[in-house]
């Protein structure tokens, strides 16, 4: 049997036939051209800090926390625009400490959704997914905070004339009557930002954003070559196409576990012989898949996941990049990136292994908008699984040989796995659908504000 025959094989009898089984940029830039906040602008209307400045139009107020590290508050009406129009602005005056917002109430009514929307472009500010914010804050009849703070998402898309959107739907809580907007700018001595378009308008409840995610559980046993382990996968029932899966995950160096060789041995170009095979089936049987496989990319060698998208072409690979030691002494490569691929249901993010043991790879996935992280692996210690799912609010695939293959959702609970060995996991979930966390509500939200920054290696 040749290896291509074997490949195909193995994928054919694991995802078709089935097994048993149940069932910003991390920061994006806020620089919007050569030119400052002042242009295009008809001047400002009213400056100074928060205390003893006049309100802004609509009811915009000035605050800051304390009155010593207040920005400098501007109202500035755009050159050739309707005389209504205006743009709020902040500008740091010094200070690391900076911390001001422009606040404005506006009624609400609860049970009802709500789509925040406002556009802001930023400079000198770093980093600004850390400094530049909106917040929600939902109000009684009395003007008592009820339900939890929400923080919308910075899209990843700008407007034709270069300004950033921040934009999402929230549901006001029960006993909401008023919401109070908020616009920060923090922690940025020689910062400005101008806010546009600010609103929130009743709206429809957002549909559903179902998504099956499926997972394969198996570890090839006795064969010595990749064309000997495929006869292994014989089981006629319960496979991923069956069951509809949109994205599934297979284990780790899925062309090496079980035949005795090396990576080196293995290892194969990208695309190449084992994505053609992978392409096929996702093709045929239209859904997306993630595999583990060894690449070679001129001297080097690479632990990389692959993804095939329902149309089989390959849409991109991870390269591995926290290597065990034993892979360094196999002569691996460590990647050095962190890309997040658009699937037609969300955003995916893939990660292997060991980098399982470091929370910097899933979190600069997440931070770069991966809703759900595929992870082949051949051993590790779920606790970091849970682990990792929880503090990036994603939802985390698991392909395993020494490690349970599951699926977890972003509480860290098991939302299903495998029990026996060979087995598919397949598991519908809502990616749409926050977690609402006690004392912290939405902590997807609060995340690119408050995560950490990493600093630079100390001197040895």
């Amino acid at each position: 049997m040749n290896r291509k025959s074997g490949l195909g094989m193995l994928l054919a009898a694991i995802l078709v036939s089935g097994l048993a089984g149940n069932g910003l940029p991390a920061d994006k830039a806020g620089k919007s051209g050569p030119a400052g906040p002042a242009a295009g602008t008809a001047g400002a209307e009213s400056t100074g800090g928060a205390e003893g400045m006049r309100p802004g139009p609509d009811g915009w107020e000035p605050y800051a926390p304390r009155a010593e590290i207040a920005p400098r508050f501007r109202v500035q009406r755009p050159a050739g625009g309707s005389p209504s129009a205006y743009w709020l602005r902040m500008s740091g005056q010094g200070s690391r400490a900076l911390d001001g917002r422009w606040l404005r109430k506006v009624p609400a009514t609860a049970g009802e959704h709500y789509r925040f929307t406002a556009e802001f472009r930023a400079w000198g500010v770093t980093p600004v997914s850390r400094c530049v914010l909106a917040r929600i804050v939902w109000l009684d009849a009395a003007g008592k905070p009820v339900g939890d703070d929400e923080y919308p998402a910075t899209l990843r898309r700008r407007t034709s004339d270069g300004w950033n959107v921040i934009a999402d739907v929230y549901r006001a809580p029960d006993r909401a009557a008023q919401a109070r907007l908020e616009l920060h700018l923090r922690w940025a001595p020689g910062g400005d930002v101008l806010w546009r378009g600010v609103t929130l308008v009743e709206t429809a409840p957002p549909p559903p954003r179902t998504v099956r995610l499926a997972a394969v559980n198996h570890r090839p046993r006795g064969g010595k070559t990749p064309e000997e382990t495929p006869r292994q996968f014989v089981a006629p029932r319960g496979g991923a196409a069956r069951r509809k899966a949109d994205v599934v995950c297979l284990g780790e160096g899925i062309t090496v576990c079980g035949t005795g060789r090396t990576y080196v041995e293995v290892a194969e170009p990208i695309p190449g012989p084992s994505t053609k095979l992978l392409g096929e089936l996702a093709a045929k049987h239209h859904f997306y898949i993630v595999a583990g496989l060894y690449e070679r990319e001129g001297k080097a060698v690479y632990n990389t996941a692959v993804l095939l998208g329902r149309d089989g072409k390959l849409l991109g690979r991870y390269r591995k990049v926290c290597p065990p030691r034993e892979e360094v002494d196999g002569g691996i490569t460590p990647g050095t990136d962190y890309p997040v691929f658009d699937a037609d249901f969300g955003r995916l993010g893939l990660m292997i292994c060991w980098d399982l043991q470091f929370p910097e790879v899933a979190r600069e996935l997440a931070a770069r908008g991966a809703e759900v992280i595929l992870m082949p692996i051949w051993g590790g210690d779920e606790t970091l699984a849970r682990a990792r799912a929880i503090e990036n609010q994603c939802f985390l695939v698991a392909s395993g040989y020494d490690f349970k293959t599951a699926i977890y959702g972003k509480k860290g609970e098991p939302l299903a796995a495998a029990a026996t060995d060979p087995e598919v996991l397949v598991t519908e979930v809502d990616l749409g659908r926050r977690v609402y966390w006690p004392w912290l509500g939405d902590l997807r939200g609060h995340i690119p504000h408050e995560r950490p920054l990493l600093a630079p290696d100390p001197e040895p």
